[in-house]
């Protein structure tokens, strides 16, 4: 279950890429990756337009440089993130500490949560920006394609990230109920709350009727019916 439940293999294990690039929160990140190439890259290559009248750019959202600084900012830190958690992912295998494993997990949720709602920013703002856009600053219809694969592409990382949110928090919930956040995990050979089969005290005597007392743990801190000594798989 620890390996189930956040990247590949158990903790302390070698790493696997085979099993790494099939878990789903890691295709999930691969795509978001490319959709933030596409954002800033369209803006950086053609969101900036040249005037006969001016000597300066500008930006080919309603000449707001504020809506492109967002673009390219968003775009490039996204990219880095993703760089950053298949990093993790990658790594993830490796921690044997219960904190660092549960740490690194929210941290997904938390990071996940927190991109998807940027990009719904970056997708409402620029939407609004180029709706309100005059054709008389871009009468050639310059790096309209490229604009709108910014606008579109801001849309499609909204649940890029919001679904590496929702399998982060699932692996969450996983590493909850198993022994991979568990600070009270104990081996079960090592548990010492086992039943033991009954102590039978010998008799003196040679009747068998005059046998000693039958030494037994408690009920209510065992089964009615000694079930012995049982070594536990896992």
């Amino acid at each position: 279950m620890e390996g189930g439940a956040y990247g590949a293999g158990k903790a302390g294990g070698a790493f696997d890429p085979y099993t790494l690039v099939r878990q789903p929160h890691t295709i999930l990140r691969v795509v978001s990756w490319l959709f933030s190439i596409v954002v800033f890259g369209s803006i950086v290559n053609e969101g900036y337009l040249n005037s006969a009248s001016e000597d300066e750019e500008f930006c080919i959202y309603n000449r707001n440089p504020s809506a492109c600084s967002y673009g390219v900012a968003v775009g490039v830190l996204a990219f880095l993130t993703c760089l950053l958690y298949l990093a993790l992912d990658v790594y993830f295998p490796q921690i044997s500490s219960v904190k660092d494993r549960k740490k690194a997990v929210l941290s997904d949720i938390g990071v996940s949560a927190f991109w998807a709602f940027l990009w719904f920013v970056g997708f409402c703002y620029l939407a609004n920006q180029w709706q309100v856009s005059k054709p008389k600053d871009n009468p050639l219809n310059e790096g309209t394609d490229a604009a709108r694969a910014a606008i579109a592409f801001s849309f499609f990382s909204i649940f890029t990230w919001a679904g590496q949110a929702v399998l982060a928090f699932q692996r969450y919930q996983i590493g909850a109920d198993s022994a991979l956040f568990s600070q009270d995990y104990m081996d079960p050979s090592q548990d010492s709350s086992m039943p033991y089969a009954p102590y039978a005290e010998p008799s003196a005597g040679p009747d068998p009727a005059s046998m000693g007392g039958t030494y037994q743990q408690p009920a209510n801190a065992f089964d009615a019916e000694p079930q012995g000594y049982q070594s536990q798989g896992y």
